[in-house]
């Protein structure tokens, strides 16, 4: 969003913009803490990430920054990848979910981009 906003460039690295990240808002992140503080599992371990409710490519992601902040992210591909880097990870919630029915997702990726663009496109 940065990148949009302020009219710098961004690149892309491998798989032609297609790899696949969930994201989750710092929201949804404590609230799930919050959960695990007040009935806490000794031992378990749970993936946090936003699954299949806040996820989207790289070229989704760019597409929702151009629509949110009105303006064109110049970017530019790099054919090779970062060493390391996965084309798709979404967080499986569920030993979490049913852990802790309370908790859920709450915002979403237009949702947490349009948060970052209303708190800083001012000073950006």
């Amino acid at each position: 969003m940065k990148c949009t906003v302020a009219g710098t460039g961004y690149r892309v690295f491998g798989y032609k913009g297609k790899q696949v990240r969930d994201n989750i808002h710092s929201y949804d992140l404590v609230n799930a803490f919050h959960h695990f503080y007040t009935a806490p599992r000794v031992g378990e371990v749970y993936n946090i990430g936003g699954a299949r409710f806040s996820c989207c490519s790289m070229l989704e992601a760019i597409d929702l920054c151009e629509k949110i902040a009105g303006k064109q992210l110049r970017w530019t591909y790099e054919e090779s990848n970062r060493i390391g880097d996965h084309i798709w990870w979404i967080s499986d919630i569920r030993k979490f979910k049913s852990h802790y029915p309370g908790w859920d997702l709450t915002y979403n990726v237009e949702d947490i981009l349009a948060e970052i663009f209303a708190a800083n496109a001012s000073r950006w």
